[in-house]
């Protein structure tokens, strides 16, 4: 199976399926001297792990990383980073019954089809568990982006025909954590919640959308056409887990503007520099950045592993069957998706940093030939010196 790697020169590689003996990744491009401890991962994937609230899955999974090589005496040493999450609460017997009967919308048929077997424990490979990996990359590359004064911070903004209003990017920093459904505005939070909680009780499950926002992103990253910092960020994206519309700036709404109402008139800053008037085009143009903030928003569908009575076929009997997918589920998924979300934004926007000359992709301090270094390991028969 291919597609397992992401990313140019900050490469991210991934292994695992659901009910396996554990989930992995490997990191290669990490520029050396970046201090980087387990507990600069753990945060993050306390975030995305389930059981958090009685609107997730109640699968009891601590997400605990634990890294492996790439890291010495605490700063990363420029090899490849190897990080591994064990899963502990694994229950493969509830998905006996659909090995040859696959779930209505589920990956289950399709990967069958492709390979001719396939891990079913859980929805395999299939499964968003292994977004797990994609969270412990994306903690590495926000650690660096911060050294750059780069931020990304993504809030739930909608679930079913719940949306919260336009916050700003301060609320979003200060509310986005404060309650179950990770949405910046309280007031419909709740609203939220309530809704959530309605489904759940009807057995069925609800989508919704996330916002997200990039501060700090330099000018000029991304280059015409196919690798356009648009076009990257959108297969970044559209590839989370029940993803169904990308959009940046204005996105579908900018079908209903007129070009002159579209258009930003160029002005001064206060360097000197052009800086467009407005950003509705989230900071982005000719597929290229502006400087200004980068934003967007992605839709989610609804979990498909739902309790209600669902049809199915058993390719084996050639039955017609009822089914009903029982086991530990999320009825939402915005929540638990929004570190999904700002890890792959991090990480789209640091291989084009790297890319882009911004950092040196050997070494965050940039002192190229420099060995006498802070974070270079100290010789144990010198240490008495």
């Amino acid at each position: 199976m291919n597609g397992n790697r992401f990313g140019r020169l900050f490469q991210v590689t991934t292994y695992g399926e659901s009910h396996g003996e554990a989930m992995g990744v490997t990191v290669s491009g990490c520029p050396a001297g970046l201090e980087l401890s387990e507990e600069d991962i753990q945060g993050d994937l306390d975030r995305r792990k389930p059981g958090q609230s009685m609107i997730t899955t109640s699968r009891g999974e601590p997400d605990e990383v634990t890294i492996n090589s790439g890291v010495q005496d605490g700063y990363t040493t420029g090899t490849p980073i190897g990080m591994v999450i064990q899963n502990k609460d694994a229950r493969s017997g509830k998905y006996e019954p659909y090995i040859t009967a696959p779930r209505p919308s589920h990956g289950d048929f399709t990967y069958s089809a492709k390979f001719g077997t396939r891990n079913w424990g859980g929805g395999g490979r299939s499964s968003a568990r292994e977004t797990v990996n994609w969270v412990a990359a994306g903690a590495i590359a926000k650690k660096i982006l911060a050294t750059q004064g780069v931020e990304v911070k993504a809030h739930v903004n909608q679930i079913g025909d719940i949306e919260a209003p336009e916050v700003s990017w301060e609320e979003i920093l200060e509310h986005s954590e404060e309650n179950d459904v990770r949405c910046a505005h309280p007031e419909t939070a709740e609203k939220m919640l309530d809704r959530i909680d309605e489904y759940q009780k009807e057995g069925d499950s609800i989508g919704g959308s996330i916002y997200f926002e990039a501060r700090g992103v330099p000018r000029a990253l991304g280059a015409p056409r196919f690798d356009s910092f648009s076009a990257r960020l959108g297969q970044a994206l559209m590839s989370v887990p029940a993803a169904s519309a990308f959009e940046f700036g204005l996105g579908k709404e900018a079908r209903e503007w007129t070009g002159k109402d579209r258009n930003e008139d160029w002005e001064f800053d206060d360097d000197g520099d052009p800086i467009p008037v407005g950003n509705t085009h989230g900071g982005i143009q000719g597929g290229i950045t502006t400087g200004q903030p980068v934003y967007g928003e992605l839709t989610l569908h609804a979990p498909t592993s739902i309790p209600k009575q669902q049809t199915t076929v058993d390719w084996e009997t050639g039955e017609e069957k009822e089914i009903q997918v029982v086991g530990r589920h999320d009825p939402v998924l915005p929540p638990r998706g929004v570190p999904v979300v700002e890890a792959m934004v991090q990480l789209t926007v640091l291989d084009f940093m790297l890319l882009g000359g911004h950092i040196n992709p050997d070494r965050l301090d940039g002192k190229v030939g420099e060995y006498r270094t802070d974070y270079h390991p100290r010789s144990p028969e010198n240490m008495g010196e």
